[in-house]
């Protein structure tokens, strides 16, 4: 008798139906080059993908899932999505099938619960080439000049990369403000001060709500012939008293490492290393000029991120005076200077105000721009436009006037006379203008 019953049990165990998988919800982020639709599922789940035309349309088939609710994807401000439908198929599955409006090369992931998100399945929607949305393009027109000299000249290109998007909200704070929303209005404010420069043009590796991915972001700046890479972000940290902002460039480890990824790949890429293609050089050869390009940029991403913090300072107390190193792999491309900037503490509640402010990111975008044409003034390229008008210098705590006129090199009698000060003595918060060649 108890073997008749083990059997039945374990008939009841292989024939019992497997709980389906759920699919609650569905959002949609629209970029300039793809995409990206995110449905939230219970688990992860078997799912296949095939492409329709005539219309054009995308099927994905979840095997043994159901919808628990109506899916509606919003709007896709990129017009790639017109329509989301759904059904039953074979009993136990469920077909999604997404109506779009030209060809698209699709492709889709598993996402593991992060945040307050659990299970996704993501699917990205790209643009082929020669397709509406195409490769993306600096933010404005470079403009171009022939010098008195005979050398040909052009914009000086900052990359702004405001960090997160989509999907990604990055660090939320206290009072749920997103990372990925205030590091976007600060971007947006700190190009259209970059974009009043003569001499200067700004691009925004993302200019929307919306998710690029961290070698994309480096890409876009290399692929639009950026001067400068500076990627902005708002810090967490558990102690919520943590406060102020921090300037990074990438570490040693980090920078070996990637030396290491574009020696292998180098066969099966054209990327070129401070104008010097690798593909057709031995490996040593190869290395040593992937190391004189690495060593000249980390030392000019450290001189812009000295003048970066030391503006930011100027705001209030920045939580380290030194310029950090870590292997952030936005910061990953060896011949263009990058910084990452943490503006703030987003979890600390006095900073988090503050980020929402926009008079607060007006000033933070002021004091990026100062560090910038700081940086510019003393390593300015052969090629830049840059106008050669004066920097603005604030005075920090225990300056002088010989001080300073000693970092800009430069005389006190001319720096005095530049501001029509009557005498040699300043105060902290006071701005300087820093004549340059050509000026008074």
């Amino acid at each position: 008798m108890r073997g008749v019953l083990a059997a039945a049990w374990l008939m009841l165990v292989f024939v019992a139906p497997v709980q389906a998988a759920e699919v609650s919800d569905v959002r949609v982020w629209g970029g300039p080059e793809h995409t990206r639709v995110v449905f939230d599922i219970s688990e992860p789940l078997d799912h296949s993908v095939f492409s329709l035309k005539d219309p054009h349309r995308l099927v994905i088939d979840l095997r043994n899932a159901r919808a628990v609710s109506r899916l509606s994807p919003g709007r896709d401000e990129q017009g790639r999505l017109s329509g989301l439908r759904s059904g039953v198929r074979d009993g136990t599955d469920l077909r999604l099938v997404l109506d779009l409006d030209r060809e698209l090369k699709p492709s889709t992931f598993l996402l593991p619960p992060s945040g307050p998100h659990g299970h996704r399945l993501v699917v990205d929607l790209q643009d082929k080439a020669g397709s509406s949305g195409g490769k993306r393009e600096a933010r404005r027109a470079v403009r171009s000049a022939e010098r008195s000299n005979g050398t040909r000249s052009r914009d000086l290109v900052i990359a702004i990369d405001a960090g997160h998007g989509g999907e990604d909200p990055g660090a939320i704070g206290h009072h749920g403000t997103h990372e990925k929303e205030v590091v976007l209005a600060i971007a947006r404010k700190l190009a259209r001060l970059v974009d009043a420069e003569p001499g200067m043009r700004a691009l925004l590796t993302r200019d929307g709500d919306y998710y690029v991915s961290l070698r994309q972001r480096a890409a876009i700046a290399r692929d639009n012939h950026a001067d400068l890479f500076i990627s902005l972000h708002a810090d967490a940290f558990k102690n919520p008293r943590a406060r102020g902002s921090s300037v990074y460039v990438l570490s040693q480890g980090g920078a070996s490492d990637e030396a290491a990824r574009w020696l292998a790949n180098r066969e099966n890429a054209a990327d070129r290393v401070g104008g010097v293609d690798l593909r057709d050089k031995d490996d040593q050869l190869a290395s040593v000029l992937l190391d004189l390009s690495q060593t000249a940029t980390m030392d000019a991403s450290f001189a812009l991120g000295e003048k970066v913090v030391g503006e930011l300072a100027s705001l209030g107390p920045v939580h380290r005076r030194q310029v950090q190193q870590a292997p952030f792999a936005v910061l990953k491309s060896p011949d263009l200077p990058s910084i990452l900037v943490e503006t703030a503490f987003i979890s600390n509640p006095d900073e988090e105000r503050r980020l929402k402010d926009p008079r607060h990111q007006q000033a933070l975008a002021r004091a990026l721009l100062r560090g910038i044409k700081g940086y510019f003034h003393e390593r300015l390229p052969e090629h830049g436009l840059m106008a050669s008008g004066p920097v603005e210098h604030v005075i920090q705590r225990g300056e002088t006037l010989s001080h300073i006129a000693s970092r800009y090199q430069t005389s006190v009698t001319r720096l005095r006379d530049f501001n029509q000060l009557s005498s040699d003595r300043v105060r902290a918060g006071e701005v300087l203008r820093i004549p340059v060649s050509g000026d008074g």
